[in-house]
């Protein structure tokens, strides 16, 4: 209908995340929402309250920002079921008990639940101050060839006055032989029913809730069944196998799916989702990718993403493998392939990397951000330079780690070996790309990368640099760049091809990246690095850790967040002066329990305000286990520092401090992979498994065990002599 222009949240700012393929929501105002069965009621049969009142605030909220909302609902048998059952149960002999017979007529199940079904959805919308009203039709009705001229009148009318239209088929008046059963007529279900009222009245999208995600290859509960987001008939009317029908409704998915096909087929594009997620019609509505969408021009789209991120893994594992096959010194030589290619290339780089900093700043992006997306000729010399340096490490591949005689002539090996592929997530950083791309060629691993679009110029650039020198013996595909965002949510399904996932970015995005997927995550959500003053430490040496480890790179991961301090320097002039300092470096310092009056230093929560990369907290703590405990119950086990010079409290300090760095009178800045001599790393782990700290090629590796033996079997243990010996590595 192209109405366009609906104001608000779900039509303005969070379309700016939306799938490509559902951009036509812009222009949706008036939508059918078709709600089955299986959403309406439970397991036992009875009202799902839970979800209908979901749906109803999902209808009100979007009735209050100018949609034009029309519900079909399902139910009404199922309603009357109960009710008549229970009816007949408590008005049935003892004989009637010992020997039930509950068969219920449909049309009079129909009869009963259509009242008890729109009572409900009367108190709901009531309760959010929305009016409704019930439309009861059957397929007699659309014989009559002024009946669809009256039915919009009437429909418009009442959206005009904003209620909302409740439609349901009057099974107890239908012609049709039995509910259940007779699929003739111009409509036979509530699933036809929809798909013929969105356009007998020109809606302009039509919602088919359901109790599963939308359409998949297969059935649901099949762990090889994959959802489909877009349905395409040629491409996919032939290859689904159907599942069960529903439990208590009369079509199922097959139902729904030639009723949204009729839908796009006449211009009103449909979309199956789960009506068991509560805000499943508003994803919608922001054009999110979820559940599967019926459109007419869906064959003319590319709509391959599903099978493109998959291939696209596939091939970087397979290509992984052909890496792994390679000797050392023609890995090697790979690496410093890419490092002669960068320096080689250094103009195309910066000029395509201008590009994304005028569009960065143009788009009004921070400082920070453009700083840290700069490429000088500088940095790139500086970025050929590290791959060398990590080409020059020693092959970890194959790197036998234990080597130990079983049994006479059985020998057994546990080797380093590469993880597979890795999926690696990364904001603002172009550079980043380039560690990266070097520490998964050197650790013999298949990458797929997704930068942020503020600078998908530089690592397009960076990414054809690299790939152009990996030989075909490997496969150009080994690392693969993923350009859009909408293939990151099916990235992360594929635990079956990816290994590992590396988050590197703002906390929020590891927060959700872990949220998302089922593959290892390995990073840190918060970044929240302490120092720690003893009462011995020297106070010249404080200053220059701490003023480091604050300012040096405040938005880094490992700068300091909380400064804690014994309580027996409070007031005095070492520490007055470093506060000063810091002060002076812009650094706004919010005072704890006990606040350091000299500077006035503001009393707040220090564990719950909002940080600014240039904020900290000042603490004072009694000693060092009320140090320790205070960082181990409030910190993120990051990076720590103890400033010291009593060795007894230093190594207390670096025993119990649970964190991934723990470091002595050193600033928290050195917690970096390059610094430590990794070469460079992929990111900072938090965790425990199976990598922590700074993360560099170690980190991108797992090990297998080898077994070499002569034609040993078991056999229950008999004649066979254990000597469990430690054998030389070489």
């Amino acid at each position: 209908m192209g109405r366009g222009g609906i104001g608000g949240a779900v039509a303005a700012a969070d379309l700016e995340n939306s799938d490509s393929t559902r951009g036509f929501v812009r222009d949706v105002k008036r939508i059918v929402v078709k709600v089955g069965t299986a959403v309406v009621t439970g397991q036992n049969g009875r009202l799902a309250m839970g979800r209908l009142g979901a749906l109803c605030e999902q209808v009100k909220e979007l009735n209050f920002q100018g949609y034009e909302v029309i519900l079909v609902t399902s139910g009404a048998v199922g309603v009357g079921r109960q009710r008549l059952k229970y009816r007949k149960l408590i008005n049935s002999s003892f004989a009637d008990l010992q020997n039930p017979q509950l068969d219920l007529d449909g049309k009079a199940c129909a009869a009963v639940g259509q009242s008890g079904l729109m009572a409900i959805y009367d108190t709901l919308f009531s309760q959010l101050d929305v009016t409704s009203s019930q439309l009861l039709v059957t397929d007699r009705d659309f014989r009559d060839p002024s009946f669809g001229h009256q039915l919009r009148e009437t429909v418009v009318s009442l959206l005009d006055l904003k209620v909302i239209p409740v439609f349901n088929e009057n099974d107890a008046i239908s012609t049709r032989r039995a509910p259940y059963e007779d699929s003739s007529g111009i409509f036979w279900d509530n699933d036809s029913l929809a798909t013929l009222l969105a356009k007998e009245l020109d809606a302009d999208l039509l919602i088919m809730l359901s109790d599963v995600e939308g359409l998949y290859s297969g059935p649901p509960s099949d762990p090889q069944s994959k959802i489909i987001h877009t349905y395409i008939n040629e491409k996919h009317g032939k290859l689904i196998n159907f599942g069960e029908k529903s439990r208590v409704g009369r079509g199922g998915m097959q139902a729904k799916v030639a009723a949204a096909v009729t839908a796009a087929s006449k211009g009103v594009p449909a979309v199956i989702a789960s009506g068991f997620v509560t805000d499943s019609i508003i994803k919608i509505m922001r054009g999110e990718k979820i559940g599967t969408l019926f459109h007419n021009e869906a064959n003319v789209w590319d709509c391959s993403k599903e099978v493109t991120t998959r291939e696209m893994a596939v091939a970087a594992k397979d290509c992984s493998r052909h890496l792994q096959n390679l000797s050392s010194e023609e890995r090697k030589k790979i690496l410093l392939d890419i490092a002669g290619a960068l320096d080689a290339n250094v103009d195309l780089i910066i000029s395509e990397n201008e590009a994304d900093l005028a569009a960065a700043q143009d788009s009004g992006y921070e400082k920070s951000l453009v700083a840290r997306m700069t490429l000088k000729a500088g940095k790139i010399t500086s970025l050929a330079e590290s791959i060398r340096a990590i080409a020059d490490m020693e092959d970890p591949i194959s790197h036998t780690l234990k080597k130990t005689e079983v049994a006479k002539d059985l020998v057994f090996e546990k080797m380093y070996c590469p993880l597979g592929v890795l999926l690696i997530i990364f904001e603002s950083r172009p550079d980043a790309l380039v560690q990266i791309a070097a520490l998964a060629i050197r650790s013999g691993n298949g990458l797929l990368l997704k930068g942020g679009k503020e600078a998908m110029r530089s690592n397009t650039i960076l990414h054809k640099v690299i790939t152009s020198v990996i030989p075909d013996a490997v496969g150009k595909k080994l690392i693969g760049l993923v350009k859009s965002k909408d293939e990151i949510a099916d990235l992360l399904k594929l635990d079956d091809v990816i290994d590992l996932v590396i988050p590197r970015g703002s906390n929020r995005l590891v927060s959700q990246i872990k949220a998302q997927t089922k593959i290892p995550v390995l990073g840190h959500a918060d970044g929240i690095c302490h120092v720690y003053i003893d009462k011995s430490a020297d106070m010249d040496m404080a200053k220059r850790i701490v003023l480091d480890a604050k300012v040096d790179y405040p938005a880094a991961c490992n700068a300091m967040e909380t400064l804690l301090v014994h309580k027996d320097l409070n007031k005095t002039e070492g520490l007055d002066d470093l506060l000063m300092e810091l002060a002076k470096e812009g650094v706004v310092i919010y005072g704890g329990p006990v606040a350091h009056d000299t500077l006035k230093v503001p009393k707040v929560d220090s564990f719950h305000h909002e940080y600014s990369s240039m904020a900290c907290t000042l603490e004072f703590v009694d000693d060092v286990q009320s140090a320790i405990d205070h960082i181990n119950r409030y910190g993120s086990a990051h990076t720590d520092c103890i400033i010291t010079t009593d060795k007894k409290s230093a190594d207390t300090f670096l025993q119990q401090v649970d964190s991934a760095a723990v470091f002595h009178n050193a600033s928290t800045r050195f917690c970096d992979g390059t610094r430590f001599g990794l070469g460079a790393e992929v990111g900072i782990s938090t965790g425990r498994i199976h990598a922590r700290g700074p993360v560099g090629v170690d980190g991108l590796l797992t090990t297998r065990c080898i077994l070499r033996g002569s034609g040993q079997v078991v056999n229950g243990d008999k004649g066979v002599v254990y000597t469990h010996k430690d054998l030389p590595l070489q």
